[in-house]
This record gives C-alpha cells, structure tokens and sequence, in this order.
C-alpha cells in the first residue's frame, strides 16, 4: 500500500483523501488537531480516510469563547495569530509530557487553526489563522509553519470545505518537503486560487535554519497565492490586514536599486507634509516602503539576491516593506484603503509618475477608464504627494505638469481639492540621482556612488558586496 502512494504522489497531485491517508499510513507522524471558529473541518478528512488511529493522538474543537480561554488562555481577539500560538504551545507540550514511551520513534505534530467564516447575514469577511508545530525527526526541537488565509467565498459552507482541504494540504506538504517554496505551492493542491489568498507564510525551525521568510512572502506573490505580502524592519512577516488596521498609511513606492539619497528624502519630506495636516493623527500613523512584483523582475526573472539586497537595505533604514503586485496605483490605493478600514492613506510618487497617472492608456481594460481608476485613486481618504523632478536641468513640480487637453480641468479639481499635494522642501540638489546610474558606477567601480546614497547604506553594500559587485 504505501509503494502504491508514492507512486500515484510521483505522477500527479494526490486528492485530499490520498494525502489524509498516506499520513494516516506513516507509522512515523503521530499529533492532535485543534480546531476553533469556524475551521472544523480539518481533522474529519483523516477520520474519512481510514486508519486515523495511526495519525491522530486527540481532536480538540473549543467553540465556546469561555471554554477556548480555560483552556489557550485570552487573547485580544479570538482569530488571531497570538491565539494559534497558544493552541500550538499547548498541544505540543501535552503530547511531549504525555507520551514519553512513543517519543523516540515518532515525529510529533500540532495542528491548529482558528477561524471565521461568513456569518449568517454575511456582513463580514472570512479569515483565519493556521498553523503546524511539527518535528522532522524524533526527539528533535519542533518547526513551526504558520499562514494566514482569506477567505474568498460568498458561501461559509464553501468557506469551511476550502479550510478542511488547506489543513490536510499544509500538513501533507511540512512532512513531505524540505523546500519552502514546494510547501507554498502544495497548499493551492486541489484548489481553486481565486477562492483563497495567504497573506503570510512563515516557516522556522531547526530544519529550516537557513530559511528567510522575506524570501518566502515574494514568493506567495510571485506565485500567485496573494496579491501582497509584508514584513517589518528586522525581518518579521507580518499580517498585513492585522498591522495596517485602523492605522493611517503613507507609502512611497519605488524599485530602491539601492536605496538613494532622493528616495530617503521623499519619505522624509512625505511624514513632514503628513504631520501638518491638521486632522491628521501621526500617532496611528505607519509608513510603508513598496515594491511591486513588475519592478523586481529583471529580465524576465525574478532574481533573489538582487531582492534580498534591495529589501536589507530598506530594513537598515528602519522600514516596513510590502511587496505587492497592484502595478497600478489605483489597486494599490483600492487594497490599502479596504484593509485599513478607510482609515488616511497618502502615495508618495515622482513627478514621472503623476505622468503615468494620467496616462489613459493604462486604463483601457477598464469600462469606466480613467474616471473609474480615480474614483479609487482618489477616494476621500486618499491624496498623491508629488515629489519635483529635474528635467531638462530645471526642477518641475506639479505647478509644471499638463496633461491631456481634455484633463485639463479634471486635474485642476485634484489640485484644488487637495487631493494631489506637491512636496516644497526637497533638497534640489539630490534631484539628478538616478538609481540606475548609481547602480551602474556602483558596478563599474567608479566610487562617485558613495555620495548618492545614505550613509549607512554605503557602508552595507561595501561590506556584503550587494548587487553582484566584487571588490
């Protein structure tokens, strides 16, 4: 039976029962499932499948908030990744102190998730948290998996099917792989991906020591599993519904191929004219570095390190990064503005992309064209800040932009409304940096590059040799 599995596994993608029962048949694997909210689903699949008793050491289903609280303890909210750990931590350690005599030959694992679905009147959004504390070999420290979903369907009972098969898929896919980005992929196995999106990925442990979970949000992007993907300033995922809630958001957007001198001024500038809005409360303020899909591609091709190198210096500098794939601005200002609950969001862009802006070739897909990407772009809670731009050896700013005759008066009504601002302060003296240029005198030896960007950011990319220099 079990050379029969790996043979049907090496043609094509098992079904969610043929992976529920090849871990159902490795004697090896041996763990408990906990399941609160509306992700009940799960731990059924091995029960269908037959021979559960050789997988599952207990279910666990804490529905009530009481009970879930006696036994993970509270949390500020009930879906939330704080409360899967807690149902991790538990649940793992109970199996550690209570089956002691299995432990040298088997691979404990605790699977948890906590979710909700659409309520009755459908008034709210389906999300969860799932997750996997898991040992590659006996007796070893425990990896941990964790994702969060959103869930797409109009219909809970969907909602909760689409759990179910999720859960077998993260499980079958941690025991079966050691390459991260196989994992990711395994999860969509059997399922539509336009019914799902993870946001976040993360995966650590002793088997997976050399893994950067930086790397692992650009790939959930790149392979289509989420529109967006974020991190903080040391590295850490983050969940970007949960981090952005209810907070004001200024972004600068930008390929930082390095990081410039102009670049730190815009989003030094963007926080000053942020401040003095008078409504504006910088106390629930977080500013965002953004990196789109398109601009990370080189050649066809997304190239890691150039990735990596590109988000370490960001990081240094003390940024949030998200990595998206909304080329366009109105989409980007469309997903912010949804997950902040129309909380403030202010775009920091160059004077060439406010030309691009009202480019009306980049709306041609749209029935409503440009007026139907600036109803989104320029929502009552959104403003573009422009930054000048040196053309032709003289500084431009948005007093200096014309657009097509017949918009004319459209972005005259943006300008006096306050929602396209231009940014005064800039350092006019940093105007001609160009990144491509200082990526080329950076490739070509030539130290002129040293002045165009901050200083700390010199000092990495001599260090660790960053964008495939060799000194």
């Amino acid at each position: 039976m079990w050379n029969t599995f790996l043979y049907m596994e090496a043609f094509k993608t098992l079904t969610t029962k043929e992976k529920a029962l090849k871990l159902n048949l490795n004697a090896e694997i041996y763990g408990t499932i906990a399941e609160i909210g509306g992700g009940q689903e799960v731990a059924s699949h091995f029960f269908k499948a037959g021979a559960a008793s050789g997988t599952i050491a207990k279910t666990m289903s804490a529905y009530d908030m009481t009970f879930s609280d006696a036994i993970y303890g509270k949390s500020k909210k009930y879906v939330c990744e704080d409360k899967l750990d807690k149902m991790l931590s538990r649940e793992y350690n109970l199996l550690a102190e209570r089956l002691t005599e299995r432990a040298p030959h088997s691979n404990f694992f605790a699977f948890a998730n906590t979710v909700e679905t659409l309520n009755f009147g459908k008034t709210n959004d389906g999300h969860g948290w799932i997750g996997l504390r898991f040992q590659k070999q006996p007796l070893s420290p425990p990896n941990n998996c964790i994702i969060h979903v959103q869930l797409l369907d109009k219909d809970a009972q969907w909602q909760q099917l689409l759990l179910g098969m999720l859960g077998v898929n993260l499980i079958h896919a941690c025991f079966s792989y050691d390459n991260p980005e196989k994992i990711i992929l395994a999860l969509a196995d059997n399922l539509d991906q336009d019914r799902f999106q993870i946001d976040m990925f993360s995966i650590m442990g002793p088997d997976f020591e050399q893994i950067d979970n930086r790397l692992m949000s650009l790939l959930l992007v790149k392979n289509g599993l989420s529109q967006s993907a974020m991190f903080g300033p040391k590295g850490n995922v983050l969940q970007a519904s949960e981090a952005l809630y209810k907070k004001n958001v200024l972004v600068l957007r930008g390929r930082f191929r390095p990081v410039t001198n102009v670049n730190v001024d815009m989003m030094i500038n963007g926080l000053k004219v942020i401040k003095e809005e008078s409504e504006m409360e910088t106390t629930h303020l977080m500013a965002l570095t953004e990196l789109t899909l398109h601009d990370l591609t080189l050649a066809g091709e997304i190239d890691e390190a150039d990735y990596l190198d590109r988000v370490d210096l960001l990081c240094v500098l003390g940024q949030t990064v998200l990595i998206s794939n909304y080329r366009e601005h109105y989409k980007l200002a469309s997903y912010l503005s949804n997950i902040t609950q129309r909380m403030k969001l202010r775009i920091i862009c160059g004077l060439g992309n406010l030309e691009g802006i009202f480019d009306e070739s980049y709306y041609e897909n749209l029935k409503g064209g440009i007026i139907e990407s600036f109803g989104q772009l320029f929502a009552l809670n959104v403003k573009i800040y422009v930054y000048p731009a040196l053309i032709a050896g003289k500084v431009k700013s948005i007093e200096d932009f014309v657009p097509a005759p017949h918009l004319i008066d459209l972005y005259k009504y943006l300008i006096s409304n306050k929602r396209i601002v231009g940014i005064k302060d800039a350092k006019t003296q940093w105007l001609s940096i160009v990144s491509d240029d200082v990526l080329t005198l950076l490739k070509t030896g030539n130290p002129k590059w040293e002045e165009m960007v901050p200083r700390r950011v010199c000092q990495i990319i001599k260090d660790k040799k960053m964008f495939n220099v060799h000194r």
